[in-house]
């Protein structure tokens, strides 16, 4: 790994290595075991969106590894007054050992990788939302002991989530089920991306307008906000349209009895899920969110630490 931009970029070694990575990196911290293998490195951290989970995560994880991180928002470097974004990769090259990003451009992360020399981590851009994906997955795998053969059923929005879902299940051998309104579905590209990597995992995908047909026998059901960031002026007619898609009490009883419910949080309740369904006995969006944490400390790890490393 140079850097992890999209999983599909990963291999399935690679993101095996990352999920024992991070179980460890995860016991290690439970226990109160020291594990400062970044010590001395610093992580910058770009944030053009704002976030929670993404910069308390990042930071804390970088500080339980021995390093330090430093934000940036758009108003605290040149980038937000308009150099580019080539020259500021460059730059911070010279004084940093690897960069996250959170933005609304795919391309500037691309960028961002292709100028500068040091590692870099994409912490959500509008196409995709790797970190977060890889932290669910590594959730479902906790709390069912694998991954290869369960189905997973995404509700909602084609978005950045939905989107590396499809890479992220189809590189693990899930089979996924994504339900989304005419004109909202995922990304082109990533579907054939997907639909190759599955090809090579023997998981099978499923594009759907029906909820129903979606969910129906899932091991882990997914939804996420119906209005993202940027999209705010679009709220009162996307909430028409995704009313359909609410996972409730009775579309989720479609799934699994032990299914899992899963959402990458914020959660608007009583929009695109029910407080019955998040607050139920089969929500595991706290373990989540939580998991957040580990598995991006196995990926600075793998990215910014030494592969001889005896963790």
């Amino acid at each position: 790994m140079k850097h992890f931009i999209s999983i599909h970029d990963l291999s399935v070694d690679e993101i095996n290595e990352i999920f024992e990575l991070s179980a460890r990196l995860k016991k290690y911290l439970k226990e109160g075991k020291e594990h400062h293998y970044l010590k001395g490195k610093i992580l910058g951290m770009i944030f053009t969106k704002s976030s929670t989970r993404t910069r308390v995560s990042f930071e804390v994880g970088m500080y339980q590894l021995g390093g330090y991180s430093i934000f940036l928002s758009s108003n605290d470097i040149q980038l937000g007054r308009g150099e580019s974004i080539q020259d500021t990769a460059r730059v911070l090259s010279r004084y940093l050992d690897g960069i996250m990003i959170r933005t609304f451009s795919h391309k500037d992360v691309i960028d961002l990788a292709e100028y500068g020399s040091i590692p870099v981590i994409n912490g959500l851009t509008d196409l995709m939302h790797p970190c977060q994906v890889l932290a669910d997955l590594f959730t479902i795998k906790e709390m069912k002991g694998c991954l290869k053969g369960l189905k997973l059923a995404y509700i909602g929005d084609g978005n950045n989530v939905a989107n590396s879902l499809l890479h992220g299940c189809a590189k693990t051998g899930v089979d996924i089920s994504v339900a989304t309104p005419k004109g909202f579905e995922c990304d082109s590209p990533v579907i054939e991306e997907a639909k190759t990597d599955a090809a090579l995992s023997g998981s099978s995908i499923v594009l759907t307008n029906n909820p129903a047909e979606a969910i129906k026998d899932a091991d882990a059901v997914y939804t996420d906000t119906w209005v993202s960031m940027g999209q705010e002026s679009e709220k009162q007619e996307r909430l028409k349209v995704f009313k359909p898609y609410q996972v409730n009490e009775e579309l989720f009883s479609l799934a699994k009895k032990d299914a899992l419910f899963l959402h990458c949080l914020p959660a608007y309740r009583d929009y695109e899920v029910t407080e019955g369904v998040i607050d139920g006995p089969n929500s595991v969006v706290f373990d989540e969110a939580e998991n957040r944490l580990h598995v991006q400390k196995a990926i600075m790890l793998k990215l910014m630490g030494d592969f001889k490393d005896p963790v």
